[in-house]
């Protein structure tokens, strides 16, 4: 076990609908320490305890320095509110950034979560197209859930059973109400367990080529990533589809928050920094409030903007009973950056 005392950490937090995410990342890429949390609707309890267990992770093999923290996801700015965040970046930024910095020469980024998907086209590093699905669950991982528990199957038995199948059979896809009918028809029939759940990989990937993907320009090496990616079947199906070989990063389920980390360390070298610990007199510039927040007083709030007929939602949070962000319009009338460092 290598000890952490006195290195620095970058902190990548992904903070999604189904699960939050964190990571405790050295400044060589390694993840020391991250915690996978569902949020249960209570997303900032849940940041909460994921910091306090990788902060407990890290600590136990010394005292590091966190230098960065960067949040992603759909409660990204809820989190660097919370934390004390230095960047927040959208899903597709992390994801990408993820990928590239595990696979350097990566074009093609799949990635199926519990209840979203996404696909984005690089180009000499650089996201150049994509695209995210987040309303039909039939192109999402919630489709296998739904569909192993109508067969009384554990999920993770989905990929042993499926590389078991001599003949997949064709389920269709496009609706879950129509796979569970397909499905159901295919069992009665008498095709195998084996063939059934083979079948139901291929429809998922079917779905996402055909309608997420549809029009882009996907070309390999292509990178499977999201907590889907650890189905052997469904890297099998998408290797059968694309003709290509499909890599699966080690870490696949966490590269949101693995990419959060490594844009809080960009951002840290890019502000002129070493990376290295600060020196006696020199300030620490992260805004990061430390691993334990449970004395933290935190209020959310929200209103709806009258300023024109985009009558958007506004959410507010309040620490200590002061206002440290807001967001949700789309102008910049109630802005409250987080995320930008003091100058």
């Amino acid at each position: 076990m290598v000890l952490l005392a006195g290195q620095d950490v970058y902190l990548g937090i992904d903070v999604g609908s189904v699960t939050t995410k964190v990571v405790g990342m050295l400044a060589d890429g390694e993840i020391a320490g991250a915690v996978c949390l569902e949020t249960l609707g209570q997303p900032a309890r849940q940041i909460m305890r994921g910091l306090a267990a990788v902060g407990e992770a890290l600590s136990s093999r010394g005292t590091p320095v966190v230098v960065g923290v960067g949040t992603t996801g759909s409660g990204r700015n809820l989190a660097a509110a919370l934390v004390g965040g230095d960047v927040v970046k959208n899903e597709i930024t992390a994801h990408a950034v993820a990928a590239l910095r595990l696979v350097p020469g990566v074009r093609t980024v799949l990635e199926i979560g519990g209840q979203d998907s996404k696909v984005i086209v690089l180009r000499d590093g650089v996201v150049v197209d994509f695209a995210m699905n987040t309303v039909c669950a039939a192109g999402t991982g919630s489709f296998l859930d739904r569909q192993a528990a109508r067969l009384g199957l554990d999920i993770r038995e989905f990929g042993r059973l499926a590389l078991g199948s001599t003949r997949p059979v064709r389920i269709a896809g496009r609706c879950t109400v129509f796979a569970e009918s397909d499905m159901v028809h295919k069992q009665q029939v008498g095709h195998s367990i084996e063939d059934i759940v083979a079948g139901l990989c291929r429809a998922l990937v079917r779905n996402y080529l055909n309608n997420l993907a549809k029009g882009k320009d996907l070309e390999p090496p292509f990178v499977f990533q999201g907590g889907v990616a650890a189905n052997a079947g469904m890297v099998r199906a998408f290797e059968e589809a694309l003709g290509h070989e499909v890599i699966v990063p080690e870490h696949h389920a966490l590269m949101g928050a693995y990419g959060a980390a490594i844009l809080a360390q960009e951002w840290r070298e890019g502000r002129g920094l070493s990376g290295r610990r600060p020196g006696r007199g020199e300030a620490v510039q992260t805004r990061f409030r430390g691993f334990d927040l449970r004395d933290l007083e935190y209020r959310t709030s929200a209103f709806d903007c009258d300023g024109c007929p985009n009558e958007c939602e506004i959410v507010e949070v309040f620490l200590d009973g002061a206002l440290v962000a807001r967001w949700g319009g789309r102008c910049q009338r109630w802005e409250r950056d987080t995320a930008v460092p003091p100058a």
